[in-house]
């Protein structure tokens, strides 16, 4: 397969998953998002401390985004993953590192939030990767080619699944922004539109780079 049609399919597929994931919609607050068929959830824990509770009442909103959003965030954390040894490309490494950091925090601090709230945690993994994963909005095809890609296919192809994987994540945090009541909750769904619309915008200029 050439370069243009390994890109062109791995785009194919990423437009097709993305538009599976957002016809999940629940009014009960269990998640608005479908984050694919191998979404697992945990009971709600008691190990909750005091730094990882929220002030201020919440909705079912403010649950739906919780638990939609860590998956999505787990999905991040794997892609960026597979960067390292695929690409050497310093640019593209050192956002992949950075997502990793952003984003794992964030993912324990809205866990603590759902056991605060005795509300189920929801994970998801990636098809396709050693620890049974599923990203959220990638096909196993995508995952696969993405892994096979390697220096400047791969730089493209991440920069491309990830950019698109950043604006789910903004669409969720307007939602949040719109029907979310409790602050804490609010206030990290505009932190991660500033950071991953900044992200996206730092992405673009590596691709039109390149």
């Amino acid at each position: 397969m050439t370069r243009k049609n390994l890109v062109g399919t791995a785009l194919a597929f990423l437009t097709t998953g993305l538009v599976l994931a957002g016809c999940g919609n629940s009014d009960s607050g269990s998640g608005g998002h479908d984050m694919g068929s191998m979404t697992g959830t945990t009971s709600p824990t008691n190990s909750t401390s005091a730094a990882t509770a929220p002030s201020g009442g919440h909705n079912d909103a403010d649950i739906t985004f919780a638990q939609d959003m860590i998956p999505h965030h787990q999905g991040a954390i794997e892609m960026a993953e597979l960067a390292q040894g695929r690409t050497s490309n310093a640019e593209v490494l050192d956002l992949a590192s950075r997502i990793e950091k952003a984003q794992d925090p964030e993912i324990k601090t809205m866990t603590g939030w759902l056991n605060s709230w005795g509300a189920e945690v929801h994970t998801t993994g990636m098809p396709g990767m050693d620890h049974g994963s599923d990203m959220a909005g990638m096909s196993d095809a995508e995952v696969d080619m993405l892994k096979q890609a390697k220096d400047a296919d791969f730089d493209r192809m991440f920069l491309d699944m990830m950019i698109k994987h950043h604006q789910g994540a903004i669409d969720m945090s307007k939602a949040e922004l719109q029907q979310g009541e409790n602050p804490d909750a609010r206030k990290l769904a505009q932190q991660i539109i500033d950071s991953q619309q900044s992200e996206i915008t730092e992405m673009q200029g590596l691709l039109a780079a390149s």
